[in-house]
């Protein structure tokens, strides 16, 4: 069984290795002239403004993880709604929406939750 796995495991190990050598190549061949303007922060062709070292806001961060949270809803309710049919003619039918309705509740409270503490709120 495991011998079935070796073609990948080998592609993965090329891929690192020559990942490796191609970072290792451009480091030890490339030219190393570092100036100024070459090691600034880059904002769009403009002069920085303020330090690159910059905190961001704790919203950006919350707004973040509601996006991964729906994004995976996404992910889990796509299948599902793709294979209901066969559930429903194997008689899981009313198990599998009970499950798919936990899963939407427990998300939809979250996101009540974060609207409550206004993690959606951008006037601040």
């Amino acid at each position: 069984m495991f011998g079935d796995f070796v073609p990948l495991f080998l592609m993965i190990g090329l891929a690192i290795g020559l990942a490796l050598t191609l970072l290792a190549a451009a480091e030890l061949l490339g030219p190393d002239r570092p100036s100024g303007t070459k090691t600034m922060p880059y904002e769009s062709g403009m002069d920085p403004i303020g330090s690159a070292h910059e905190r961001y806001s704790v919203k950006f961060y919350l707004v973040a993880m509601i996006f991964i949270v729906f994004d995976v809803e996404v992910v889990f309710m796509w299948p599902w709604a793709a294979s209901f049919s066969s559930f429903v003619e194997n008689g899981a039918g009313l198990g599998v929406i009970a499950v798919i309705a936990l899963f939407t509740i427990i998300l939809l409270v979250g996101l009540l939750y974060d609207v409550k503490k206004g993690g959606l709120d951008f006037e601040q």
